[in-house]
């Protein structure tokens, strides 16, 4: 009822009174007196209370229709706008459409007829008949309105059935706007992020191309660079480089650095994340996940640093949630560092303040287990973890995965696997933690139990590329079975062709085989992205038994810098006899 008094209020039937030289001439047409003005406005105003009442009820039918009839009688744009939102409220967009279409007649200028005639019309994918809708849009709006417009335009589409058609109808609306160098960069991104939705990668690759020729520091021509990088489309990586080197989006950077990431290439994602440290020091969460690289690549220094900007950066804002368990990480990650160091009071302070910063987290009671068990009690260390409450089987399976780590740090590999053993019965089928106990049988020296659980895994799940990456390379590094060896390999990098530890293990066995070249290749490549200590070690000895020994040592040289107590190099360089 309020509605229908809100739109009532806003009804004007006001006729313009006849001038007293005709008031005397043959009407034209009948004028109704004020008396017939009053009942048609009361009778407009029953039939829009009607209709909202109904529509209130739930019978939203004949609320649509007498709302739609008392548009058409008043030729009012808000009834037409509440007939096709009531409509669409009813989820019945064949009759939104009607209301919409007779809005849009009325209105043919209206914005908003058109908008919502636009977007009905893409909910019942009738595509092609958007093409002149989506240019009026364009033409009736500013500058500001058509480029959110444009970038709006992928989503809009979304949900079409016929992607190549939607973008075709969207490249033929946008036309105008693409040599446009205010406009351009945005339309050509629209019409690239619909093409490769469509699947068509050339095209989307084409536009990427135009959208940055345009405009090199686009934003969204840097972001549809980076998506293509992500399916892998030809060229898409020299494309995306040229727009970092001028003054990218650090949102882009930061994407960019998490998908290499993802695919494991974490000296590059270094690289990207050190520029945008540089260029914008105020991004927190760059800070912490270069911290996080740095410690993985044993630069405890540079991830002190790194960590000391980032915790500077976010205490001042530690009241909110999310910023709370980033910085309780942060305190973990520093804690750790110094445990490392064998600083042990320093880490328990940093413990503390995690502590304080997110009470009761899981991760602070296993760490504060870990150093305890680096304080050589780990009985203690156990029975903390084991204390820590587990209302169901998830909880009490990260309760064992916790004590199994920290097992693992304290190198008792073989009570390890027992404890993984126990959190792997609660869900049987979980693949990973089959492979984490394979790793810890090999680490226990149990090889034959590492490897009847890798086979087990590969049984079950033949995709499941770690698995068949670390037998091969189990194989190959024992020089049994190498041409099974080399199928698992060759298969994991079917999955993983980017992966330096895969490429690691096809050196390795193409080496082990004989085809010392091809692993010198391999090695080559791969060592220039990801100088990791054992791949030193491995690239290292290949280059010694062709004679290049000068180039053997420099790589291993290398490789300690990066971890100087890996087993594998200590190993390597033991077994040669090679001082460096």
């Amino acid at each position: 009822m309020a509605a229908a008094m809100a739109m009532y209020a806003h009804v004007s039937w006001a006729q313009t009174p006849a001038s007293p030289e005709s008031a005397t001439a043959l009407p034209t047409e009948e004028t109704p007196s004020s008396d017939d003005k009053a009942a048609v406005d009361a009778e407009l105003f029953y039939e829009l209370l009607v209709g909202e009442m109904t529509t209130g009820q739930g019978d939203t039918a004949s609320g649509y229709a007498l709302m739609l009839d008392a548009a058409r009688r008043s030729g009012q744009e808000q009834l037409y706008q509440r007939a096709t939102q009531i409509a669409l409220q009813s989820r019945s967009a064949e009759s939104a459409l009607i209301a919409a279409r007779a809005w849009k007649d009325a209105f043919p200028n209206s914005r908003d007829a058109n908008r919502y005639l636009l977007q009905i019309l893409v909910i019942l994918n009738r595509t092609e008949e958007t093409t002149g809708l989506l240019k009026q849009e364009l033409a009736l709006s500013n500058q500001r309105v058509k480029l959110l417009t444009l970038r709006a335009l992928p989503q809009v589409y979304g949900r079409v059935s016929d992607k190549a058609l939607a973008a075709k109808v969207v490249e033929s609306a946008v036309a105008g706007e693409l040599s446009n160098p205010g406009t351009g960069p945005a339309a050509w991104t629209a019409i690239g992020r619909m093409r490769l939705a469509a699947d068509d990668t050339a095209g989307a690759m084409d536009a990427a191309k135009k959208a940055l020729d345009l405009d090199p520091n686009d934003e969204g021509a840097g972001t549809l660079a980076l998506q293509l990088v992500d399916v892998g489309a030809h060229g898409a990586h020299d494309l995306l480089r040229k727009y970092l080197a001028g003054q990218p989006s650090p949102e882009v950077r930061m994407n960019y650095a998490r998908f290499l990431l993802q695919d494991r290439r974490n000296e590059e994602a270094r690289e990207q994340l050190t520029l945008l440290t540089k260029s914008n020091p105020e991004l927190a969460d760059a800070w912490l996940v270069r911290a996080s690289l740095d410690v993985q690549g044993k630069r405890p220094d540079d991830a002190k640093v790194a960590l000391q900007h980032y915790i500077t950066l976010s205490e001042p804002k530690a009241d909110h949630p999310a910023v709370a368990k980033a910085l309780s990480r942060a305190y973990l990650m520093a804690a750790q560092i110094e445990a490392d160091s064998n600083n042990l009071p320093q880490s328990q302070e940093w413990l503390t303040k995690a502590a304080k910063v997110a009470p009761g987290d899981f991760s602070v009671s296993v760490q504060q287990a870990s150093l305890l068990a680096k304080q050589g009690d780990l009985p203690k260390a156990r029975a903390l973890i084991q204390s820590l409450p587990s209302n169901n089987n998830d909880e009490l399976q990260r309760k064992l995965l916790a004590e199994a780590q920290v097992l693992k740090e304290a190198k008792q590999f073989a009570e390890a696997v027992s404890v993984v053993g126990k959190a792997a019965t609660l869900t049987p089928n979980d693949n990973d933690l089959v492979y984490e106990q394979a790793m810890l049988s090999e680490k226990a020296g149990d090889l034959p139990g590492m490897e009847r659980l890798l086979r087990k895994i590969i049984d079950r799940q033949p995709d499941y590329y770690h698995a068949r990456n670390a037998l091969g390379y189990s194989l190959a590094d024992r020089g049994v079975q190498l041409d099974e060896a080399r199928s698992h390999i060759d298969a994991a990098l079917k999955a993983a062709p980017e992966d330096p530890f895969i490429l690691d293990s096809k050196g390795w066995v193409e080496f082990r085989l004989g085809n010392k070249q091809e692993a010198v290749q391999i090695f080559e490549k791969v060592f220039t992205r990801q100088q990791d200590a054992e791949i030193a070690a491995h690239y290292g000895e290949v280059l010694w038994s062709l004679g290049h020994q000068d180039k053997a040592r420099e790589i291993w040289r290398k490789g300690q810098e990066s971890e100087p107590d890996n087993e594998t190099l200590v190993e390597t360089l033991k077994r040669l006899g090679v001082q460096l």
